[in-house]
């Protein structure tokens, strides 16, 4: 199987007009979506325990639900799109994430919220490689695609940025079903304006549909990423190691099954492209890095400094607008400057970023914070924008919805090593360090030393001169994790540094791919 990527000569022909600028603005709605959505039920979990009062297995699995669905299937659903047709998955998607996040706004119990939430990551996992994989197809002129990735790269970012706000301003006026209820707003226009401006594109020589493939995808992402999570939640103990072993067992003869086939779901001869899988690398990285830093900041403003949640999310948002604009202004700084030589520069200052945090030892104000998270948000930013683009412009446009999900699982594989590898960091060494004192029932001593939330939930109950104790022994320690798991994330943003100034070192500026 050949690894060449065959260079075409390109021509303002394959430039688009106004309409392509248009599908673009259109694809970014399920974009937006699915990135708010990510952060803006964090803030609707005091009220959701409140009213249908879930257990505490119950609420995890409520939040772990979504994105294990999503990441089992992203891959899968990539090759559906290539097959059917990636407009149609679109709007298959789109239609089932509208219906169903209705149904969730108006759950009467825990267990219908936590099955809606299981059918919106089904859903969810059709949006995502469909939208990238068709910017694709529309963009064909390589720096009107460069823009294009950057835009959608964008799209998470201000997600993330509104997520928060969203969330907060909805939850001061109306229930906690509200933050399902956006998701309509959102895919409507998608909804009615697609058929009209987005073309439809697919894979012309699909093959024949490999259904042991899509088994082997499954029992791949589901055990890995549960097992994960078990690990994060509960310790290593012998389901979590049973569950990744599981993973990699099926990894493994996905892989071999993929160079047996006569059509793959996934052309495995793209690993063997540096400039693909460096970048992928380079992008699964980051985004353990960022949402990792996310996991704590957000505790360490709203716990520690004793934060707002809507004044946290006001305090990074200058952090996610630098990401979105870092992420447009590379554009044409990569069109003349090679990406190993730029993916490294803007890593550097998520580096300092990561770093700045680290040598405070977690002991750091909102404006430090704010300023580090403007740093990390700068680099990453701008590194996805070029990283992104790459993974489209070696993979052929036949193969654009299969490849796309790899990034896309990348991504979500990312936010799932991110909260689970420095949230444990963070909690094993919140655990080792904080003092509890005598006199508390098991339960508050048991809720106090598992997590700062816990402490200062538990401190409320006390005396003040005892709850004050406890709370001052929380943070310190919850900080001394911070600096811990940030030395991790300066070390995870240098890993993908070198990984892109070894990998993209043979693209040069300009470069032409398969179109």
């Amino acid at each position: 199987m050949s690894t060449t990527v065959p260079a075409v000569t390109e021509s303002t022909d394959a430039r688009v007009g106004i309409r392509g600028w248009v599908a673009l603005a259109v694809l970014m709605l399920p974009v937006l979506l699915v990135s708010v959505d990510n952060t803006v039920l964090n803030f609707a979990l005091p009220a959701v325990s409140e009213d249908l009062t879930p257990t505490g297995a119950q609420l995890l699995w409520m939040i772990d639900i979504y994105p294990l669905v999503l990441a089992g299937l992203l891959v899968s659903m990539g090759s559906l799109g290539d097959r059917i047709g990636r407009r149609k998955l679109l709007l298959i998607g789109s239609a089932g994430f509208g219906v169903v996040s209705v149904v969730a706004a108006f759950a009467s119990s825990i267990e219908l919220l936590i099955t809606a939430r299981a059918i919106l990551g089904f859903f969810g996992a059709m949006l995502m490689p469909s939208t990238l994989s068709l910017l694709r197809n529309i963009f064909q002129d390589r720096n009107q695609r460069r823009l294009a990735v950057a835009v959608w790269a964008s799209g998470f970012a201000a997600g993330s940025a509104l997520g928060p706000i969203i969330g907060g301003v909805l939850l001061e006026h109306l229930w906690w079903g509200s933050v399902f209820l956006i998701a309509v707003p959102f895919l409507a226009p998608l909804l009615i304006l697609s058929p009209f401006l987005v073309p439809e594109s697919r894979d012309p020589h699909p093959g024949r549909l490999d259904v042991v493939s899509i088994g082997l995808s499954l029992v791949t992402m589901f055990p890995l990423v549960y097992g994960i999570k078990h690990a994060a939640t509960e310790g290593i103990d012998v389901l979590s190691i049973l569950c990744i072993l599981i993973a990699v067992a099926s990894g493994v003869a996905f892989v071999r099954r993929q160079f047996r086939v006569e059509t793959p779901m996934i052309d495995m001869a793209l690993f063997r492209i540096p400039q693909f899988s460096g970048a992928i690398v380079v992008n699964l990285f980051s985004v353990i890095a960022l949402v990792g830093g996310l996991f704590f900041v957000t505790q360490h403003l709203q716990l520690v400094l004793a934060l707002s949640p809507l004044t946290a999310g006001f305090t990074l948002l200058p952090g996610l607008v630098t990401m979105i604009v870092a992420g447009l202004v590379v554009v044409p700084i990569a069109a003349r400057v090679r990406p190993s030589i730029v993916v490294p520069v803007a890593l550097l200052f998520s580096a300092g970023g990561y770093g700045a945090i680290a040598l405070t030892g977690g002991d750091v104000s909102a404006f430090g914070i704010g300023a580090c998270f403007v740093a990390l948000g700068l680099g990453i930013g701008a590194a996805e924008t070029v990283s992104n683009e790459l993974v489209l412009a070696h993979a052929p446009a036949a193969k654009a919805g299969a490849a796309s999900a790899v990034s896309e699982t990348a991504y979500e594989l990312g936010a799932v090593l991110g909260t689970a590898i420095l949230g444990t960091i963070l909690t094993a060494s919140y655990r080792n360090a904080v003092a509890v004192p005598d006199g508390l029932t098991a339960e508050q001593s048991h809720a106090a030393s598992e997590t700062l939330g816990g402490a200062v939930s538990v401190a409320g109950q006390l005396p003040a001169s005892a709850g004050d104790t406890l709370l001052e022994s929380a943070r310190v320690a919850f900080d001394s994790g911070v600096g811990l798991a940030a030395w991790v994330g300066f070390g995870l943003i240098v890993a993908a540094g070198i990984v892109a100034l070894v990998s993209l070192r043979h693209v040069p500026e300009g470069v032409k791919t398969a179109q």
